[in-house]
């Protein structure tokens, strides 16, 4: 075993690497995954939570290793993303690396092109993007960029997939680039002295020492492990010698290097023409950031969601699989096959039981929650891959700013309509502890996954708007309040941010087609053994007798605190296993007619609130803490209750529902 995986790491290291870099959402896992196809792995870079994801690639007969490298705005590192892939290019080989552009932010993308240049790597220069660019009047002169750089440049539409078969072409015969420019005379006589003292790596001695003299910090633990402590002195002797020289900061001045030279490139590049006005596209554009209208658009974008998610995923194709598909013919034939074969009692009720893992588990996890969950990620695909999702963040941003949390935050907490548990991972990129606590603390709180939102809106579906809006407005007002309070309890300060805005543009059907198909597979893997697990809980907890037990021991909060019948206890236990399970528990008991509107407004705006599931618990755990975690769920768990109780008192009071 021990040597398949040695061969298996050999293999591996001969194989030539290609690597991807640049900005982020500059279209690098587009680009990647129209050079790799499927068959991709991810996986956590060493000591970190940051994923890294690879893949192969044939080009011209012979195979490559493709790595995608997290998006970085520099390669002095200010994150944990820029940090791994400056130390992916830093400790790995790459035979080429591929610089992605993004055409209509050239300086930004010049910017990264110069310190890849500087790392005296293999490179070549993909223009990502060209159409966007055009669109908005920019022209880039590839041949003058190329000889100014003496490298290969090329251009592409990952979106279209257009420039791919010339991008490979150049890919495997990268050159190393000539073009070079000097620093003041102080740093440049700091960098000769520090050059010989730094240890040999996958990158020049040059562009280290330029990383020392700017304060990298970051590379402290590869230089002790490379370096004497007698070396790593002069080293910092000599940097402090260098500071001494200025009234500004090293990385000030080196920056301001950097970016005078690539005004200069950009110049020289870039042209601006007339932008090709689009009435249609730069109507919807004004529209959905204004600040009067952006409102009533996302109201339109929220209805339209509601009725194909609410009205066709959670009804017709629900009622299909549920009553036909698994109704007429799987359990029928379960239930036979299961008597025929397996004549022990307790085997047949743990498999075809009330709760049975098929009759129970896998009618939940397929017939009632994949429909919904199916069409939710096809309106979320569209959204995202329009490119309405960071204009949604660009509008909330002054709502934001009332939690102590800046543009940035909303990124994450959208992305927590989709995965809760990959959402808290997302936090990193916030550039303060105090923003990612809060924003672990809101997505545990009160943001639902999509499976769990899927199901929520199917239960809607069949209920007056009134509901659906009561609903919104208190889980809005719960998390700007929870925002607000952290913000003043919690110590340290909210970071700067500008963000970026990328034009609307049509959705590729294969690309949506191919983001649902994989997160309906992430979903497949991910939910279905829970719900497994849960029925297994729920089994043995049935015959032991303590679902009885707990739902009297519940009965005095569930039912008089929350108004709800005792059979929705279940549902908030299993809440904790997966969110959507307990949603969809509350789903069958409407069905039953068990729950009237005010007790389903009730009862999922608190199984909203409630507890974030097991696997979120874990990654808070993973990137804060046990203690933070345990204290994030002591706060959750009566918070929700409480919430839930208070508004079905007020809508008794009020008699919105009579």
């Amino acid at each position: 075993m021990h040597d398949h995986s040695q061969k298996q790491n050999e293999t591996e290291s001969e194989t030539p690497a290609i690597c991807l870099v640049g900005n982020p959402n500059v279209g690098k896992s587009a680009i990647f995954g129209l050079l790799t196809g499927r068959y991709v792995t991810v996986s956590n870079y060493p000591g970190t939570t940051v994923e890294i994801t690879r893949g192969e690639a044939y080009i011209q007969k012979k195979k490559y290793q493709i790595i995608d490298t997290p998006g970085v705005n520099s390669l002095i590192p200010m994150s944990e993303d820029e940090k791994v892939t400056r130390d992916i290019l830093l400790q790995k080989k790459s035979d080429t690396v591929v610089h992605v552009a993004d055409s209509k932010n050239m300086k930004r993308s010049l910017f990264i092109t110069i310190q890849l240049i500087e790392m005296g790597l293999p490179l070549v220069i993909d223009l990502n993007m060209r159409d966007e660019a055009s669109s908005r009047g920019i022209d880039i002169d590839e041949t003058a960029l190329s000889e100014i750089f003496g490298l290969d440049v090329v251009s592409t539409i990952a979106v279209q997939k257009k420039g791919i078969h010339t991008l490979k072409k150049v890919a495997v015969r990268p050159r190393i680039s000539n073009y070079r420019f000097n620093y003041d005379t102080h740093i440049e006589e700091y960098i000769s002295k520090i050059e010989p003292l730094i240890p040999e790596s996958c990158i020049s001695r040059r562009s280290v020492a330029l990383m020392v003299l700017s304060g990298d910090r970051t590379l402290k633990g590869w230089l002790l492990d490379n370096l004497s402590k007698e070396q790593i002195s002069n080293i910092e002797s000599y940097v402090n010698k260098a500071a001494e020289k200025y009234y500004e900061p090293l990385s000030s001045i080196i920056s301001q290097k950097r970016l005078k030279a690539v005004e200069e490139i950009a110049r020289k590049i870039i042209r601006k023409t007339t932008p090709q006005r689009k009435r249609l596209s730069g109507f919807f554009e004004e529209v959905t950031t204004h600040p009067a209208w952006g409102f009533p658009f996302l109201m339109v974008v929220l209805y339209l969601v509601y009725e194909f998610v609410g009205s066709f995923g959670a009804g017709t194709l629900v009622d299909f699989f549920e009553d036909v598909i698994f109704g007429e013919y799987l359990n029928p034939w379960a239930v036979k096959i299961v008597k025929a074969f397996m004549p022990v009692q307790l085997l047949q009720e743990l498999l075809i039981g009330p709760y049975g893992v098929i009759t129970m588990a896998l009618t939940y996890a397929i017939a009632i929650i994949l429909p919904i969950t199916a069409t939710f990620f096809i309106a979320f695909s569209i959204m995202e891959d329009s490119g309405y999702l960071p204009r949604l963040a660009a509008m909330l941003n002054k709502v934001f700013r009332i939690m102590g949390l800046n543009g940035k935050a909303v990124l994450p907490m959208v992305l927590g309509l989709g995965c809760d548990t990959m959402a808290t991972l997302t936090t990193r990129i916030l550039d303060t502890p105090k923003e990612r606590l809060i924003v672990i603390i809101l997505l545990a709180l009160g943001v639902p996954c999509s499976a769990q939102l899927g199901v929520i809106i199917g239960m809607f579906g069949t209920q007056p708007v009134s509901a659906v809006l009561i609903w919104a407005g208190t889980l809005v007002a719960v998390i700007i309040f929870v925002g607000f309070i952290s913000a003043k309890l919690l110590p340290g300060q909210r970071a700067d941010f500008i963000l970026e805005l990328p034009p609307l543009r049509l959705p590729q059907f294969s690309n949506v087609l191919i983001k649902t198909l994989w997160r309906i597979e992430w979903y497949l893997k991910e939910a279905v053994p829970l719900f497994i697990l849960g029925t297994l809980i729920l089994f043995t907890a049935d015959k032991l007798g303590i679902i009885p037990l707990a739902q009297k021991m519940a009965s005095p909060v569930v039912v008089s605190v929350l108004g709800l019948p005792a059979e929705a206890t279940e549902s908030f236990i299993m809440g904790f296993l997966r969110r959507d399970y307990g949603a969809a528990g509350l789903f069958n008991l409407q069905k039953q007619g068990l729950l009237n509107t005010e007790q389903v407004v009730v009862s999922l705006v608190t199984i909203t609130l409630f507890i974030p599931c097991i696997a979120n618990l874990f990654m808070i755990v993973k990137e804060k803490g046990l203690k933070i975690a345990m204290l994030t769920g002591a706060f959750v768990f009566p918070f929700s209750i409480f919430v839930g109780g208070v508004l079905h008192r007020v809508l008794l009071m009020l008699k919105i529902f009579e």
